[in-house]
Parts: C-alpha cells; sequence; structure tokens
C-alpha cells in the first residue's frame, strides 16, 4: 500500500514523497518526480541503533531511567536543553514543551539564517517568502548567493527559459548556466544592492507608484546610496559599471524574483545586507506583484501558532557557555562542529557533569556524551512539517514500525509523566496543527493564511510603508588576507551524511593539488588537503559547511541584529609547509 509523507531535512524544498516498502518521490506538485541525493539514500544511512551509558550498551528503558535520574539531581536553573532550529517537524518542539514546563533555559539565536531573517523584518514587517510558485511566473530571476544545483534542486526546472542574472563570488554550476554571472568580492553585496537602487533612480526606473504610496522616505534612502563613491567602490567590490547595466537592462520593464541565499549575510551586518537588496527590489516595484519578490529562507511557521509551552529562559545559540550546566540535553544538534569557534566550544562542552545526545546519526557530539538516546526516523512516527519555499502543510505519518529509537513526543510524555508535568496526546497536537491547513486546487493542504503575493496592500510596518536602511555603517576589511567562503556542500546536510574535507584555492595561489595547508583566523586553526578550482576568486578561501574542523576560523560574535552567527565575518590566512 502506497502512504504519502514529507521528507524531514532541513532544506528549502520539503519534497514529498510516496513510501511503499521505500522510497519514492511524488510525481506531482513541487517535488515535480525528483529527491535529493540525501533523501535517494536516506534509507542506507548508518542511523544510532542502541542506547550508550558512558560508552555500554544500554536498553532503552535504561536510558530513560538513566535520563530521568539525571534530570530530577538538577537543580532546574542547571539543565539546558541545546536543539537544533532546523525546519524537520512541527512536533519535534514538543521537547521544548517538557523542557520549558519544568523550569530548564533553552537557547535562542541562529546558526543560519537569523541576520538576514531580522533585516527583511525591519524592512517590511514580517518575513513573508515568495513561494516557488511565483518564480515560476517570472521573467527573470536574479539568484543572489545561491546555489540551488546544492540547496534547492526544486527550483531549476522552474528556471527554464527565463533570463537567469547570478551575483556570487563562486562559479557556481548556475553561474555557468547565467545569462550575466557577477563574480563579486565577498561582502560586496551591500554596495552592489545599494549602487543598483542609485541607477535605477537615475535611469527613471524606479516605480513611481509604489515609491509615493508606500516608500515616502526613498529620498533619505537615495541620499544614503549618494554617499557611495561609485568607481572606487566597483573596483573594491569587483563590479564593473557595465554590469550594472547590463542587470538593469535585463529586468527592464520584466517580472523580476530575486533569489537570495544565506551566504550574503553571513556577518555582523547581515541584516543590512538583506535590507539593501530588499530596498533594490522594492525601488523596482517588486513587491505585492504577480511573478515578482525576494525569495529568502522564510518563516517555515507564519501563519501557525504552535500549542507547545516555549517561554523559558535562554542563552545564545551561538556562543553557548555550557560550562554554565551541569546537565545539558541536545537534541538533533551537533554544537561540536557546527557552533563557531569548535576549539573553545568543545572545551566548555567538557565541563558539563551530565552531557546527553538525544538524535538520529552519531557525530562529534554525541561521541563524547555519557548518554546517547537514538531518536526513530520519520518513518516511524507521526508528524506534520511546513516549509521555507512554499506553502504547503505536510502530512508525516507513521509508514512502517522500527523497534530502534523512541520519538520526540514518546519521550517528552515519559518525561512530563515523570515529572507531573501536563502534556496533551500526540493525536490533539497533530489535530491543532492540521487546522491551520486548507485543501488547494491541486488537492495539496496549504497554511490558510498565507498570501501567494504578499504586501499587495503595503508592508507590516506600523504605517504600512517600506521601512530604508538609514545608515550605511560598513567599510570593506582591506587587509591582504583571504575571504572565507562557507557554503552549503551538495554531498552534505550541515554535518550529516558524506563531509567534506577540503579547502578549495584558485590555482594562481601557487598551491598544488592535494597538499595540505594550515588555514588560520584570530580564533584558531585547521589543517586540510588542498583541491584546486578556477570557480573560486583568487582572493577566497572556501571550505564548505560540515567540513570537520572548519568551525576552529570562526568566531562566535553575534550579528548586530538577528543574534545569527557571523561564519565569514573575518579574513584568513594560509600557511603551506
Amino acid at each position: 500500500m502506497s502512504i504519502v509523507t514529507a521528507c524531514p531535512l532541513d532544506c528549502y524544498d520539503a519534497c514529498e514523497i510516496i513510501y511503499e516498502k521505500k522510497i519514492y518521490p511524488k510525481k506531482e506538485g513541487h517535488t515535480q518526480g525528483f529527491l535529493c541525493p540525501h533523501m535517494n539514500h536516506y534509507e542506507s544511512q548508518n542511523f544510532l541503533q542502541t542506547p550508550m551509558y558512558k560508552g555500554e550498551k544500554i536498553s532503552m528503558e535504561e536510558a530513560i531511567e538513566i535520563l530521568k535520574k539525571m534530570l530530577g539531581s538538577t537543580q532546574k536553573e542547571k539543565i539546558l536543553h541545546y536543539r537544533s532550529s532546523g525546519n524537520f517537524g512541527l512536533m519535534q518542539e514538543v521537547v521544548d514543551h517538557f523542557f520549558a514546563s519544568y523550569g530548564a533555559t533553552l537557547t535562542d539565536g541562529s546558526l543560519c539564517d537569523g541576520a538576514g531573517a531580522a533585516g527583511i523584518e525591519e524592512g517590511r514587517g514580517s518575513n513573508k517568502n515568495m513561494p516557488l510558485s511565483e518564480i515560476a511566473k517570472s521573467e527573470v530571476v536574479i539568484i543572489w548567493g545561491r546555489n540551488p544545483h546544492t540547496t534547492s534542486s526544486h527550483l531549476l526546472p522552474l528556471l527554464k527559459e527565463k533570463t537567469l542574472i547570478v551575483i556570487d563570488p563562486v562559479k557556481t554550476d548556475i553561474a555557468k548556466m547565467a545569462d550575466l554571472h557577477i563574480q563579486i568580492k565577498p561582502h560586496g553585496d551591500i554596495y552592489l544592492a545599494m549602487l543598483l537602487t542609485r541607477f535605477l533612480h537615475i535611469e527613471g526606473s524606479c516605480d513611481e507608484e509604489c515609491l509615493e504610496n508606500f516608500g515616502s522616505e526613498f529620498d533619505d534612502f537615495y541620499e544614503l546610496t549618494q554617499s557611495i563613491r561609485i568607481k572606487a567602490i566597483l573596483d573594491l567590490i569587483g563590479v564593473s559599471l557595465g554590469q550594472i547595466g547590463d542587470i538593469l537592462h535585463f529586468i527592464q520593464d520584466k517580472k523580476v524574483s530575486i533569489v537570495v541565499g544565506v551566504g550574503v549575510q553571513k556577518y555582523r551586518d547581515g541584516a543590512d545586507v538583506l535590507r539593501a537588496i530588499d530596498a533594490f527590489a522594492f525601488s523596482r516595484g517588486l513587491f505585492g506583484k504577480e511573478g515578482c519578490g525576494v525569495a529568502y529562507l522564510g518563516n517555515s511557521q507564519e501563519g501557525i501558532v504552535s500549542p507547545f509551552k516555549r517561554k523559558a529562559k535562554r542563552v545564545s545559540k551561538v556562543d553557548t557557555k555550557f560550562e554554565d550546566f551541569e546537565t545539558v540535553f541536545v537534541q538533533g544538534a551537533n554544537p561540536l562542529s557546527q557552533m563557531p569557534n569548535s576549539l573553545h566550544v568543545k572545551k566548555s562542552f567538557e565541563k558539563v557533569a551530565n552531557k546527553i545526545y538525544f538524535g538520529l546519526f552519531e557525530n562529534e557530539t554525541s561521541m563524547v556524551c555519557d548518554l546517547v538516546i537514538p531518536a526513530k526516523t520519520f518513518l516511524a512516527k507521526n508528524d506534520i512539517r511546513a516549509s521555507y519555499s512554499h506553502h504547503a502543510l505536510l502530512e508525516m505519518p507513521l509508514v512502517k514500525e522500527e523497534t530502534k529509537g523512541i520519538s520526540e513526543y514518546d519521550l517528552a510524555k515519559e518525561l512530563c509523566e515523570e515529572f507531573d508535568i501536563e502534556i496533551q496526546s500526540e493525536e490533539e497536537y497533530l489535530k491543532h496543527f492540521r487546522q491551520y491547513g486548507v485543501l488547494n486546487m491541486e488537492g495539496t493542504k496549504e497554511v490558510d493564511t498565507r498570501e501567494d503575493v504578499p504586501y499587495q496592500d503595503g508592508f507590516d510596518t506600523d504605517d504600512g510603508e517600506f521601512c530604508f536602511l538609514e545608515e550605511l555603517d560598513f567599510e570593506m576589511d582591506m587587509l591582504e588576507d583571504f575571504f572565507l567562503i562557507t557554503p552549503k556542500s551538495k554531498t552534505s546536510l550541515n554535518s550529516q551524511f558524506k563531509r567534506d574535507k577540503y579547502a578549495y584555492l584558485h590555482p594562481s595561489l601557487g598551491v598544488k593539488e592535494g597538499e595540505e595547508v594550515e588555514i588560520i583566523s584570530e580564533v584558531g586553526s585547521v589543517r586540510l588537503p588542498v583541491k584546486l578550482t578556477e570557480d573560486v576568486r583568487g582572493d577566497c578561501v572556501l571550505i564548505y559547511s560540515g567540513t570537520p574542523g572548519v568551525n576552529n576560523i570562526t568566531p562566535s560574535y553575534h550579528s548586530y541584529e538577528g543574534k545569527s552567527a557571523c561564519f565569514q565575518d573575518l579574513k584568513v590566512k594560509i600557511k603551506k609547509d
């Protein structure tokens, strides 16, 4: 019997899956009949099988009893719940419900998109994303710092026969297909976006009706763009005046979507970068119109109210001081690899008395935990998920029995009953989430309150107008070191699956293929073998996110807004043996 479910992975696409003894892609809708390599080989992964306590195999019953004793013997304020914030399923937060109700500490902030999301919310008042269905209607697509071949492959069929502009310091697969590729210097995006707005105005190509109705502060923003010295800045960021003219020519009188990746905002001023890109889009009149807009990483829970208690004391997910806690419960995360400044994180984590890992895969964090509790895969539990890039509300029913692992709900229920905390039945929570869905014409459930074309009647700011960036507090780093770029890998998802192990450098640097080099920053270093590629700028070092050791060299400070990690905010040196 065929059962429809949904992909649990933390990516844009949130595919629909047919399960019939094995996994198949759903042919209809946004999945379009194909799955990414991760999901195609999902069931062949090496999942955690057996609970472990201090290196010894134990039963699940024993693991739960040990967990209860650890929690019960620890002062509540000394307990930390550190959960991955990736969008896997809405029922994941039921574990938050227990820890928040119990009086433990939770985390906030982001290791991914927080700075950019904060900038979007400042400008528009909300982060309502442009869905895939609207990108399909565009005539011109600007791919700005995103590589859909790796991060959102279901976008690719929608790009056929469209004019493609790619702005990226790496010559990605999509850049090689583009009508125009601007290989911009990293962190130069804010200058380019502001100059594009400036030249829109000079050429008389701004949407005057849009500015009149929702952009009364545009003149002040235009004055801010005039503070940029055109020739000097273009030379600095590696963009020509002719390329700006080409962009404006391609988008003239066209339906345009700007598809933005998270890489452009991995800086302290990441919020301002997205505000500048949004300002360009707004000035061109790309909001509130069919086939137009800015697609970033949308709020997957927009329009959905969680039934779980989540009010709690919180500490930074970016710079967690683990040593302040006696018991740390890590859920579906790998902080010892994925948090910035990993060498410091490891020392901090070592000082925790009771270290607990609950998840699917063995990783750097699980290997040093006292208690390891395997989770069930998405096929063996009930859940519901939404998406970053489309409006679907997807059921994830139990499709097969697994003897290994425990679901988030069953674990939370065990703990709530032990510590006398109220918890509803699993079906009641699923019913709560289902109420936010409504069937569309294709028979798929979508989140009821979401708009295909948001901001048609203005923005969600206090006055309904677009809020422009008011100051430019940014200067390009002029040190003669190398920009660090940390994009997603084709073969891994963060620290899951097949992780890369190389530093990618341009051949002009005089390093040999396979030679091991030391990459050094102000916070640490990592030794990696080199792969040479002309796809990377000569002033850059590319190390994929999830590469073991990459976060030895990334800083642990936050973005100015959004409490986000700033993985690319410092330069690095290359040391050859």
